[in-house]
C-alpha cells in the first residue's frame, strides 16, 4: 500500500465484543487484569488492602478482585480514602501524555525550522538520549524524525507550488537543497510532475470505472501509482461527478478490460471480505491523517475499534474528534476500512457513505 508518507502504526486490536467505554465492573475488572493502558484515565481502581488506587495499567501485583473497587476520577478515590499509587502515579499526567507533549513540541520545530534540526539538538530539547528520543518520536507519531521532516516539507513544496510560484522557487523555499534532489522524489510525492501539480493535476491521467455490488454503485479510480478513490453510492452518474470534483483538472478516462479486472475485485471483497483485499493505493493527506488512515488499515476484518481508542494508539488522547474528520476525509472506502470505526458505546455513526452500508459491512465481516 503507498500512502505519500507510510508510516507503521504498531497497534492492538480489539474483538467486537472488547471493544467498550469501560462502563460496567466487569469490563473495567477485564481491563485491569490485561492492564490496558486504553482504559487509563477513563477510570482508576483502588486496592482496600493497601489504601491505594491505581490506573488499570498498573504493573503492581495484580490484587483479589473482592478488594477492588472503581472510580471515574483521582478524586473520586482519593474522598473515598485511598492514597495514589507511587509506581503508576495516577494523578500525574501518564508517562504517554509527558513524552507526547515533548514530541508535539520537537513536531512543532521541525514545521517550522528553514532546514532540518539536528537529531541532537531535537534530542537535546525533549531532555532525552538521542537513541531515547528517536523511538520514542517514532513511537509517538509512528513516523521517524527524518521522515517527518520529509512529510513537512513534501507538504510545503504543494502549498508552494499551487501559489502560483514557479516550480524551482516552491522547491527551495520548502527546504530542498537542490533540484535533484527534489526531483528524485517529485512524482511518488505529487504523483505527477510539478509542473502538472502546480496546473491542478492538468494532463494527470486517471483511469475510471462504475460497477454495481449489492450495497449500490461503485467506482473505482487510480492513477499510473495507485487506486486513489472508492466510492459508494445509490447513482453511477453522482459517483462520477464527485471523481471529477476531486480531481477538476484531471484527465478522466473510462478504463479498458484490463482494470475492469481491479473492479471486480473490490466487488469480490465487498461481497466476500474473507478473500481480502490488497490494492496498491495512491492517496494524499495531511500527516495525521496519513497515521490514522494506517491505523485503520492495521484493524482486521470481523473486528472494530473505537475512535478514542485509535487517537489514544496514535498518542493522542485528545484528537477524538481530529480522528473522526481523519476517518470522514478517506477516499477509498473499504481499501481503507474506516467502517470498522465505530462510538464509543458501539453504535454506528459518521460514515460517510451511509450508516446502513457500515453495518452491511461489519455484518459480512463478523460472519467470515
Amino acid at each position: 500500500m503507498y500512502i505519500d508518507t507510510m508510516s507503521s502504526i504498531a497497534s492492538t486490536t480489539t474483538s467486537p465484543a472488547e471493544q467498550t467505554s469501560w462502563t460496567t465492573d466487569e469490563q473495567r475488572w477485564s481491563a485491569v487484569v490485561r492492564r490496558d493502558r486504553a482504559a487509563d484515565n477513563q477510570f482508576f481502581y483502588s486496592v482496600k488492602t493497601t489504601g491505594v488506587y491505581c490506573r488499570p495499567s498498573c504493573a503492581a501485583r495484580q490484587p483479589r478482585r473482592e478488594n477492588v473497587a472503581f472510580h471515574l476520577t483521582c478524586a473520586a478515590a482519593e474522598r473515598a480514602g485511598f492514597r495514589a499509587c507511587k509506581r503508576c502515579k495516577p494523578e500525574q499526567a501518564s508517562l504517554l501524555e509527558r513524552q507526547s507533549a515533548l514530541i508535539a513540541a520537537a513536531c512543532r520545530t521541525i514545521e517550522t525550522a528553514e532546514d532540518e534540526p539536528d537529531l541532537d539538538a531535537l534530542a537535546q530539547s525533549a531532555g532525552m538520549s538521542r537513541y531515547h528520543f528517536h523511538r520514542t518520536f517514532k513511537a509517538v507519531t509512528g513516523l521517524t524524525p527524518k521522515a517527518y521532516a520529509a512529510a513537512q516539507r513534501h507538504r510545503r513544496v504543494r502549498e508552494e507550488l499551487v501559489r502560483d510560484k514557479s516550480v524551482t522557487a516552491a522547491i527551495y523555499d520548502a527546504g530542498f537543497n537542490s533540484n535533484g534532489r527534489f526531483y528524485s522524489n517529485a512524482a511518488r510525492m505529487l504523483g505527477m510532475t510539478p509542473t502538472e501539480f502546480r496546473a491542478g493535476g492538468a494532463n494527470a491521467l486517471i483511469r475510471f470505472a462504475v460497477g454495481e455490488c449489492s450495497l449500490g454503485a461503485i467506482l473505482v479510480a487510480a492513477t499510473d501509482i495507485g487506486v486513489c478513490a472508492i466510492l459508494l453510492g445509490d447513482d453511477p452518474e453522482t459517483l462520477v461527478r464527485d471523481l471529477q470534483d476531486r480531481f477538476p483538472s484531471a484527465q478522466l478516462r473510462g478504463a479498458d478490460a484490463q482494470f475492469e479486472q481491479v473492479v471486480a475485485t473490490v466487488v469480490g471483497f465487498v461481497e466476500a471480505p474473507a478473500l481480502g483485499l490488497n490494492l496498491q493505493l495512491h492517496v494524499r493527506g495531511t500527516a495525521f491523517q496519513q497515521r490514522v488512515w494506517q491505523a485503520l488499515s492495521d484493524i482486521p476484518a470481523g473486528s472494530t475499534a473505537t475512535y478514542t481508542q485509535i487517537a489514544q494508539r496514535l498518542g493522542q488522547p485528545k484528537a477524538v474528534r481530529a480522528v473522526a474528520q481523519a476517518c470522514a476525509a478517506n477516499p477509498v472506502a473499504v481499501a481503507i476500512p474506516c467502517h470498522r470505526v465505530v462510538r464509543n458505546d458501539g453504535a454506528l455513526s459518521g460514515y460517510r457513505w451511509g450508516v446502513e452500508r457500515k453495518r452491511a459491512l461489519l455484518e459480512r465481516e463478523e460472519a467470515k
